[in-house]
């Protein structure tokens, strides 16, 4: 088992790095905020999942040692693969997901594309016990979805991104357009999908 990787980030696309380790290219699925987070060229340490399916062997990396242990509790649940799983930690840090099972919040696991209401009731029965309980206050109901964000590609791959989480190819399009209309600001592919990503909050 590939526990963790520190090496060069060779590259990055909008919903994966190739992460150098000596010499060795690794190709590592991860987080929109993981690859906002890092650039060409750095150092980059990833707390690793190695997912082994009959046709394929994929890599699944977190920058924190929790989103991994998150990225592993939320895959027990009966039905949630590790696409799932990587859509829930794109939406909600593991804390928000703590939170969220704490207080039988169901809504707020909802705003994951491809999760309703039965999958984020099953989910809160099935993860109670199995999280650490929430080290923070609980926010204020009806809040925004907390902002997200990408690396890399136009407007087209930050839209190609959003529907690979879940959304709706039309809802990805308008929340792109909204974001550019925002302030007028010429955004960079990061700061793109960090505002569609808070634009769309729950909307599928």
């Amino acid at each position: 088992m590939i526990a963790s990787l520190t090496g060069r980030v060779a590259r990055i696309d909008l919903d994966s790095l190739v992460l150098e380790v000596g010499g060795i290219g690794y190709l590592v699925r991860t987080t929109p905020q993981a690859l906002s987070a890092t650039r060409h060229g750095a150092e980059l340490t990833l707390h690793t999942e190695l997912v082994v399916r009959e046709d394929s062997l994929t890599l699944f990396g977190f920058p924190h040692a929790e989103e991994a242990e998150t990225f592993r509790v939320v895959q027990s649940v009966s039905g949630i693969g590790p696409r799932t799983a990587l859509a829930v930690l794109a939406v909600l840090d593991p804390e928000e997901l703590r939170r969220a099972v704490a207080e039988q919040d169901a809504k707020t696991i909802t705003r994951t594309p491809g999760i309703g209401p039965k999958v984020a009731s099953r989910m809160l029965l099935e993860l109670g016990g199995k999280l650490a309980p929430p080290s923070t206050a609980s926010a204020a109901p009806g809040g925004a979805a907390p902002a997200r964000a990408a690396a890399g590609g136009p407007d087209a791959d930050v839209v190609e991104a959003l529907v690979g989480l879940g959304w709706a190819e039309k809802a990805a399009l308008q929340a792109v357009e909204s974001a550019r209309t925002e302030d007028g600001a010429d955004l960079d592919a990061a700061e793109l999908l960090r505002r569609a990503l808070r634009g769309l909050g729950g909307n599928r």
